[in-house]
């Protein structure tokens, strides 16, 4: 008997968008899982890069962004193609929320909603440089993902960080100024991903920044990546984040990425709402819900 996923599915044609890997540059691992999955449930599933100009959008019922990861290279273009995208048929995460996501002075947003956030200062190009002197400290980009331009440094590294700083501000980027928040050392970077409004799992991975390590050298972005059961202050600071972000609604996934402060307690790093890693090959039981809630969004 066919199962009510397949039959409300039934002519369902979904896009799943990606980029061109390099070499160097990660893949996908989820993306022939997750067309499997929905093929299985009955919807025509299939997989499509964001900047090809050959694909005609509004041919699909939904397009899922699912892992667009040179979109940080290209803010501008990647978010004009979310608000055509958009514009043609149903996208998700849609594109004001894209707009809000791309640029990490979102941070600021989050703050000033009450929710517990890494303290973030922002220099843009030509702001004066002010960097912590007593303390090790974080300097990355306001559009950046998989640590891309990211370092770490202690105080009498400055000049090291002026120079990246300097490199930044004359490729137009804002960077983001935070303290090195030390229980990361120890305590991880926890990931909670939800999808449907539902928290879906959650995983667990070390410190990506390294001492010494260049800003421009690649970085292993998920470090000793394992599930991870959330506690319910993780929940409740994940939550407040998502509650706070604009359009809250109309978000299908997420995932909120979590250290503990000075004070011990959660709090934010990051808020990924475009293209973050759903970890399916970590988290096999998720691929289900996962392809119920696309499936219920193309309807």
């Amino acid at each position: 008997m066919e199962s009510t996923v397949a039959r409300s599915a039934a002519r369902a044609r979904i896009a799943l968008a990606t980029y061109a890997p390099s070499e160097e540059s990660p893949k996908d691992r989820d993306l022939p899982v997750l067309v499997a999955a929905l093929e299985e449930a009955g919807a025509e599933a299939a997989v499509a890069r964001w900047d090809d100009p050959e694909v005609d959008w509004a041919g699909f019922d939904l397009v899922v962004i699912r892992s667009t990861w040179d979109y940080s290279w290209r803010v501008a273009e990647f978010v004009a193609w979310a608000e055509r995208c958009g514009r043609a048929t149903r996208l998700v995460n849609p594109a004001g929320v894209v707009r809000w996501n791309a640029d990490k002075r979102y941070v600021g947003d989050l703050a000033r909603a009450g929710v517990p956030v890494v303290p973030t200062r922002y220099l843009a190009p030509g702001d004066p440089v002010d960097l912590p002197e007593d303390r090790e400290f974080v300097v990355k980009p306001t559009a950046g993902a998989g640590a891309r331009y990211a370092a770490r440094y202690a105080p009498e590294e400055r000049e090291t960080a002026v120079r990246q700083l300097a490199r930044m501000h004359a490729e137009g980027l804002t960077a983001m100024v935070q303290p090195y928040v030390k229980n990361i050392d120890a305590g991880g970077e926890r990931a909670l991903q939800f999808f449907g409004g539902r928290l879906l799992h959650a995983s667990r991975k070390g410190a990506v920044l390294e001492p010494g390590t260049a800003y421009d050298e690649v970085k292993v972005a998920h470090p000793r990546l394992e599930p991870w059961e959330p506690t319910p202050a993780e929940l409740s600071v994940a939550e407040h984040a998502l509650a706070a972000v604009p359009d809250a609604g109309e978000v299908l996934y997420a995932r909120v990425d979590l250290v503990d402060g000075e004070d011990g307690e959660p709090c934010v790093m990051e808020l990924e709402l475009i293209e973050p890693n759903l970890f399916l090959w970590l988290h096999p039981e998720s691929v289900p819900a996962v392809a119920q809630a696309i499936i219920t969004a193309a309807h």
